[in-house]
């Protein structure tokens, strides 16, 4: 499941207490939730029309519906949903009732992870379906757009089915000599190819028909209606006609030297084979493990510091550096190893019939490539260090685009890690690879807690109203040994590991010395700092942020601690204890993604929150979506009776400002408007 998807659930359920405990599992895990609820008949059916949902969550003991009649409101739309029961025990009576249905899937609600993996496969499994129809309904266009094409392109083609013409192009017909489709609908394939071919070609022939992987081309002497023969070359795919599967055949008289086509093929730097020949390999080995082809792997390899690199040698010499470091690792290369340029300065390598060994066996060769000596790149003399990434292919991940985003990853981490080593995604050992992972990136933590090793960032958060002085949200970044490291790969770790409360103290410290400066220069600056729920079971927390904004003398409001609202809801009587004591201190308090529960105002009644920051699942193309825009301005509305301000996050195209002042919206806050600045940490000594 993509983390940026929101999910559209319908929770019929009369608990609003039971649907808000499965939208915080799901937020607390990263995942953003559109909400809805029903507990009788029109509210089922309005939900149905108003949220459009994508899984429906249902608790067999909800008094004003049965499941049957849930059923047939959901079969009665026409459309696709993930249907699934969530129930306080499991019985064979109860699941059968439930499958019966045809509910997907069940889960224990007193089991959260179960539920949680539940909805992430039943996700995945709907969006699969999506993905399939709309790849059926392209093929089918492309196929009718192919159909109408066929007559105009200057290529031989023909379609066959168990060896006969069904289809062939006006070219195909010239090439062969006949007048019409007519004169060939008789004729089989084979009576296109030269004697001496024959029999080759019937049993290349048989073997497409038991579903093997087509060669690339096919180099053979044909024969026209004539009975002349010409050299030419074949090319094969699978197709379907009037929805048959056939096979499409492409004919090219022999022309082009295959010397000058392995020559298109290669990089001119390197030498090796460019990007777009090396995307089609690996679409190859993809196609090869999705149909049971195991031991291949993809090998990323990049320079490390290549900043640095490029600013010791220039720009310039790049091409001489990345020749002459193509030609090394080509010496460590042999028979189904096959390297091509990915990018600027990132090479890949693609492995097949290799086991795993074989594999570990080339990335230590590669890593040893830098310690070799001296590189030439134009009148610079270098030495450099390699880091690889790269991940095993099979079934599991049998897709190009997920591949290359495993061993990119990889080779982020590995370069992360301080570089001049290897990660190596095992699709199949995750778990063992994951908590080695988590060991080092916890001690990395740990660290920067020692050494003052956090870096802070601040974005500007922009009034639309003409609020008076500086307004920004602190962001945190961690020091690693090859830069530095955004939150989302270090603070999942130190959560797990408890340090959160630390973390979240040194930040709080750091921007408390920041606002006093602030104050000296006479600025009027407002800072947003994020809270985690662990530091709300620290119970010196309180007091020692008391009395450092006491001895600070901070400007009532300058400081704003910001909780998500799904966190809060999980914590509520230790937020709320949190919240009443840091009002007293002068320093204010905002719920992100307000808007993402069922009824996010009902927090309000508990948290007296100061500042809303709006869901980011609303602005997601919000020029295009009245939806999202009517429901911004109704939680704007909402906002200003209760006499609250709210911001805008995630505002990334200029068409969306106006949008939210028309809305009401006070503050907006994205990278569109101004990435995140770099500001300097203060001697907390």
């Amino acid at each position: 499941m993509k983390q940026n998807n929101v999910i559209r659930i319908l929770f019929i359920e009369d608990s609003v207490e039971n649907a808000e405990q499965t939208i915080s599992l799901l937020r607390n895990h990263g995942i953003a939730v559109r909400p809805a609820q029903a507990t009788n008949e029109a509210e089922l059916e309005h939900a149905l029309q108003e949220l459009v949902p994508d899984l429906v969550m249902v608790n067999p003991n909800v008094r004003d519906l049965q499941i049957t009649e849930i059923a047939r409101y959901l079969e009665a739309t026409g459309k696709d949903f993930a249907l699934t029961g969530i129930v306080d025990e499991i019985s064979n009576e109860v699941v059968s009732k439930l499958f019966a249905a045809k509910v997907r899937s069940v889960a224990l609600r007193s089991e959260p992870e179960q539920a949680l993996m539940v909805i992430r496969r039943e996700f995945d499994a709907l969006s699969t379906r999506r993905s399939v129809r709309q790849l059926e309904a392209s093929l089918r266009e492309s196929e009718r757009r192919c159909d109408a094409l066929l007559d105009s392109s200057r290529d031989a083609i023909a379609y066959v089915h168990e060896g006969m013409h069904v289809r062939a192009n006006r070219a195909y017909l010239e090439m062969f000599g006949y007048e019409s489709f007519d004169d060939i609908e008789g004729l089989t394939l084979l009576d296109m190819v030269a004697s001496e071919n024959a029999d080759d070609f019937k049993a290349l022939l048989k073997r497409l028909s038991r579903g093997e992987k087509p060669p690339k081309r096919v180099e053979l002497k044909a024969i026209n209606g004539s009975g002349e023969s010409f050299d030419a070359s074949a090319e094969f795919a699978q197709a379907t006609f009037e929805g048959e599967p056939c096979l499409q055949i492409i004919f090219r008289r022999k022309a082009v030297s295959p010397e000058l086509i392995e020559q298109l093929q290669r990089d001119s730097v390197t030498g090796m084979y460019n990007r777009s020949r090396m995307l089609e390999m690996i679409e190859d080995a993809v196609s090869d493990a999705a149909k049971g082809s195991g031991h291949q792997a993809l090998l990323l390899i990049e320079p490390d510091n290549w900043k640095s690199i490029i600013e010791g040698i220039g720009l310039a010499n790049t091409d001489a550096l990345m020749a002459a470091l193509a030609e090394r690792i080509e010496t460590k290369l042999s028979d189904n190893e096959h390297a091509g340029r990915l990018g600027d300065h990132t090479l890949g390598i693609l492995l097949t019939e290799h086991t795993d060994s074989q594999v570990q066996t080339l990335v230590d060769a590669l890593l040893s490539v830098g310690d070799e000596g001296i590189i030439e790149a134009g009148q610079h003399s270098i030495t450099l260090h390699l880091s690889v990434g790269g991940t095993l292919l099979g079934e599991k991940n049998a897709n190009t685009r997920e591949l290359l985003e495993q061993a990119g990853n990889a080779l982020h981490s590995a370069q992360t890690q301080g570089g001049h080593r290897s990660e190596i995604y095992d699709p199949a050992a995750s778990e063992k690879e994951e908590a080695a992972r988590e060991q080092h990136w916890l001690e990395l933590v740990e660290q920067a807690l020692e050494d003052d090793g956090f870096i802070l960032y601040q974005q500007q958060i922009i009034s639309l109203q003409d609020a008076e002085g500086e307004f920004s949200e602190i962001l945190l970044r961690m020091n690693g040994p090859n830069g530095e490291v955004l939150p989302r790969y270090f603070l999942p770790v130190a959560e797990r590991a408890g340090l959160m409360p630390k973390i979240d103290r040194w930040v709080l410290g750091q921007v408390i010395e920041m606002l006093t400066e602030s104050a000296r220069e006479k600025r009027i600056a407002t800072y947003f700092v994020k809270l985690t729920p662990q530091s709300l079971q620290d119970a010196t927390l309180m007091p020692w942020l008391s009395k450092r904004i006491a001895d600070a003398g901070l400007r009532p409001g300058s400081l704003v601690v910001e909780m998500p609202e799904s966190k809060v809801l999980t914590t509520l009587k230790p937020a709320q204890d949190f919240v009443n004591a840091l009002k007293e201190t002068g320093a204010k308090f905002a719920l992100e993604q307000f808007g993402s529960g069922l009824n996010s105002f009902q927090v309000l009644q508990h948290v007296d929150a100061d500042y809303l920051k709006i869901d980011r699942s609303y602005m997601n193309k919000l020029t295009q979506n009245p939806e999202n825009r009517d429901k911004i301005a109704d939680i704007c509305l909402k906002a200003q009776k209760a006499g609250k301000l709210t911001v805008a996050e995630w505002v990334e195209d200029a068409a969306s400002t106006p949008l939210l002042f028309a809305c009401g919206v006070d503050f907006v806050q994205g990278n569109f408007l101004q990435e995140p600045e770099k500001i300097i940490a203060y001697d907390l000594a």
